[in-house]
């Protein structure tokens, strides 16, 4: 840019000494944390739709493996039948198998249960107990001045 001091805008320009005054400070300031908060969030965005993007193809793979493992069971528990039918009618190796499966899922649904109750409820309690500080801080120290 060529030009003179003197052909900046009137809150570009230096007073005498190179100081600025206190307002133009704050304005620049108020501006920096602007343009510094608005980078921010685009970096927090971007870095979040990357990780975003691997969670999703990660939990796919993850649904397919819960698929392709619900399949295996499937054919384990026909393998299991087939090999006590060598030594049992066939319906007693279907029974014995079934009711060992009933057993693992009610085994897996009662700790599953009892896991969940342990939780509370789903709200960030922890988070609001922060806030709630946060805002009797805030409260104390308005107060003090």
């Amino acid at each position: 840019m060529t030009g003179t001091i003197d052909a900046r805008p009137v809150r570009e320009q230096q007073r005498p000494g190179g100081d600025h005054s206190v307002g133009e400070l704050v304005h620049q300031a108020t501006e920096q944390l602007s343009l510094l908060a608005r980078q921010e969030v685009a970096l927090a965005k971007e870095e979040l739709t990357a990780k975003g993007r691997r969670m999703g193809r990660g939990g796919g793979m993850l649904g397919a493996a819960g698929a392709v493992a619900y399949v295996g069971l499937f054919a384990l528990a026909g393998t299991a039948a087939a090999a006590l039918s060598l030594v049992l009618p066939v319906w007693a190796a279907a029974l014995i198998v079934t009711a060992a499966l009933f057993a693992i899922a009610a085994v897996l649904a009662l700790t599953g249960r009892a896991q969940l109750r342990r939780v509370g409820p789903p709200t960030p309690q922890r988070t609001f107990g922060s806030v709630r500080a946060d805002v009797e801080e805030i409260k104390e120290r308005a107060h003090h001045r």
